[in-house]
């Protein structure tokens, strides 16, 4: 039997096609632009100078391809034990804190009982008290130096989402850099700090403008630490990237492979390139509160772009976060999903899937130049501090907000169970209340970063009728 051979087209022919297809219209209405402005083509292909990129996670996991982490928030040290405990148990590889539990090493060695830090890393999530958090961490973990301790101090982040701070953030970054020094001899398994552009993301930026709060927050915090006596290199191992995935999960896997390009090359500015260390966390600004449950369907998603983006650490919220603190079944199903992403749908068993994929390639590069752009636009303006006191990112942050925010109201774009497909009578799902967030001011301030949630306009009117 002889092969079967099928033409290769050529944009000639699929150009033909879609004018026939478009009846009269233009093949330029097929072209969207995003909020950085960059052109999502219809056709992507070796035709087109496509370069190809190449940005894999350096390493696995422990035999596994990503890291499974979650997040477990509470005041209760026993309650916090427990829930972390089940997790671990229940397939998770490492696990976040956050809640007054950091606050003391004393219940927070009680909410670590019978974790093995050596094997369960440990990362922390505590706003402008990370310091303090730190060492309460490293004091917990005394009697285990080789623990795998995640002190992910992130004051600026912390500093744009309140815009207040009780110190200048300049003790802020000496004080978190100070602190990672005096803990390196001691835990060389740790890392210190988080550069996360996640609340750019949150508040309604764009890929390229969270892509670059990430590496100007990284550059802050590896300047700091620098001062404070450690090497480059030490920092930049001691630094782990943030961003947030949604239910866009194109643009996730290209975003998270975007910022390994831009890693590399802010490492070698400082003279040590090192591998990017990276975790996601998924969108909260894509979760509705009305009706929870198409939130599995979009942290689905995220953890897909999550994983097939190469993340090395991938936390997904629980699906009633809009609502309050997910409580254990919503731990369970985040953590359950990505369960079955890793070991039913296989999605580690590729190094870099998207490589190839003429689409990815050209959309990782692209948003990576964007990226790269916006940071060198942040460090002429003096850095990430100095451009959020003088009110200069947040104006840019602003315009991308209002563009997603058009987008959803003129139907561009659509949230199914909001906008789409929505339920008049949807099932209730229990969460916890959660506290409201202390505020510390006095020392500095900026017009924050306010978070923002997608849906809220659509629930408020559905409230209103």
């Amino acid at each position: 039997m002889s092969a079967m051979t099928f033409p290769t087209p050529t944009p000639a022919d699929w150009r033909a096609l879609a004018e026939k297809a478009l009846k009269g219209r233009p093949l330029e209405s097929l072209v969207h632009l995003d909020a950085d402005h960059l052109a999502i083509r219809p056709l992507y292909a070796a035709a087109t100078g496509v370069a190809p990129v190449s940005a894999p996670r350096p390493s696995h996991a422990d035999g596994r391809a990503w890291d499974l982490r979650t997040l477990v928030e509470g005041d209760d040290a026993a309650a916090v034990n427990a829930a972390i405990l089940a997790d671990l148990e229940g397939g998770a590889a490492s696990i976040v804190l956050a809640g007054t539990v950091l606050a003391d090493s004393e219940p927070l060695a009680r909410a670590l009982d019978g974790v093995a830090l050596e094997l369960a890393a440990v990362a922390l999530d505590a706003g402008l008290a990370g310091p303090e958090a730190a060492n309460a961490l490293a004091v917990a973990a005394k009697g285990s130096p080789r623990a795998r301790l995640k002190f992910h101090m992130d004051p600026i982040s912390a500093f744009a989402a309140s815009g207040e701070a009780p110190r200048t953030m300049e003790e802020h970054l000496s004080l978190a850099a100070n602190t990672a020094a005096r803990h390196a001899g001691a835990y060389p398994e740790a890392a210190f700090f988080l550069a996360s552009g996640r609340v750019a993301h949150e508040a309604g930026g764009s890929i390229g403008q969270e892509l670059a709060f990430a590496a100007a927050n990284a550059a802050a915090l590896v300047r700091a630490a620098v001062e404070a006596g450690m090497t480059a290199e030490q920092a930049l191992r001691g630094t782990v990237l943030g961003v947030s995935v949604d239910q866009e999960y194109f643009d996730g896997v290209a975003k998270v492979r975007a910022l390994r390009l831009i890693w590399r090359s802010l490492s070698r500015a400082f003279g040590a390139e090192t591998p990017a260390v990276i975790e996601t966390r998924s969108s909260r600004r894509m979760l509705s509160a009305r009706d929870p449950w198409p939130n599995l369907l979009r942290l689905t998603a995220a953890g897909f772009a999550g994983a097939v983006g190469g993340a090395d650490a991938v936390v997904l919220d629980g699906f009633t976060r809009a609502q309050g603190r997910p409580d254990a079944f919503a731990r369970r199903q985040a953590r359950n999903t990505q369960l079955v992403l890793m070991e039913e749908a296989h999605l580690g068993r590729v190094d870099d899937p998207a490589a190839g994929s003429w689409f990815l390639d050209q959309r990782t590069r692209e948003l990576a130049e964007a990226g790269w752009a916006e940071f060198q636009m942040i460090e002429a303006e003096g850095g990430i501090v100095e451009a959020l006191r003088g009110h200069l990112i947040q104006p840019r942050i602003a315009r991308a907000r209002q563009t997603l925010e058009a987008a959803l109201a003129d139907g561009v774009a659509q949230l199914v169970g909001v906008t789409r497909f929505v339920d008049p009578e949807p099932r209730v799902a229990a969460a916890e209340a959660a506290p409201a967030p202390a505020i510390d001011g006095g020392g500095d301030a900026c017009v924050p970063l306010t978070a923002m949630r997608l849906s809220a306009p659509f629930e408020a009117q559905e409230a209103g009728r």
